[in-house]
């Protein structure tokens, strides 16, 4: 089977979680065991990487349904821009409700545990200017995102989990101006699309449940090459 890479998903140790979507069929896929970051760089493992394999369903409880064993993964070279931008098209949902087929309370940024949804990952589609990156309001150091969705609903202060675009932007957030140059980037783009995903079961302040992410960030027609560059580094 192929998969297309949509998600390269950051850990707090060296881990990097893959997941992707299969053009034939529309599933997405995420290969367990994770790869090491340092793997991801010695294959060059990209959004858009196509990637083949023998893909088994894992068999998880929802919503982490898109858990995979595999066997024997090849790295088959880039997609074009004009594939990745029709798998990301053809995935996508107008809202967080709609994707995930949940209801979820107004400011609340996670799904608990006794409701989970049937999948764990979608693809959002937004106007440009519904996307604000901002800094932690707890802790300057680290960066948060605004999403706002095109029908005025938002999700504030959400986890950015892209691997590439989270240690590109945080090499840049001491910089004066350097958060708003990159919101004017996004704001000058015509299309966003959003990989929102949700993590594993996790509990904060009494609230157990899958915590809403931002596993990747896509901007078209074009997209600042830094941000994909750290992967190689």
């Amino acid at each position: 089977m192929k998969i297309i890479v949509t998600d390269l998903t950051k850990f707090k140790n060296q881990d990097v979680c893959i997941a992707g979507i299969c053009p034939e069929t529309g599933v997405c896929i995420r290969p367990r065991p994770y790869l090491s970051k340092a793997k991801c760089r010695e294959l060059n493992i990209l959004p858009g990487a196509i990637l083949t394999g023998q893909f088994t369903p894992k068999r998880c409880s929802a919503p982490h349904v898109e858990d995979h064993f595999y066997e024997n993964l090849v790295v088959c070279g880039p997609c074009s821009s004009v594939m990745f931008h029709r798998i990301l098209a053809e995935s996508a949902t107008e809202s967080v409700e709609d994707g995930f087929s949940i209801r979820i309370p107004q400011g609340q940024k996670y799904i608990p545990t006794e409701t989970p949804p049937n999948l764990s990952i979608i693809t959002l589609r937004i106007d440009p200017q519904g996307l604000q990156i901002v800094k932690d309001c707890y802790n300057n150091t680290k960066l948060r995102v605004h999403i706002t969705e095109n029908s005025g609903r938002e999700f504030r202060y959400i986890s950015i989990t892209d691997l590439g675009f989270y240690e590109c932007a945080m090499s840049h957030v001491a910089e004066r101006g350097a958060l708003d140059r990159l919101n004017d980037f996004f704001h000058s783009q015509e299309e966003v699309f959003i990989r929102v995903g949700l993590s594993r079961e996790h509990e904060s302040q009494g609230r157990k449940g899958f915590w809403i992410q931002a596993n990747g960030i896509y901007t078209f027609p074009d997209c600042p090459e830094d941000i994909r560059r750290y992967h190689r580094e």
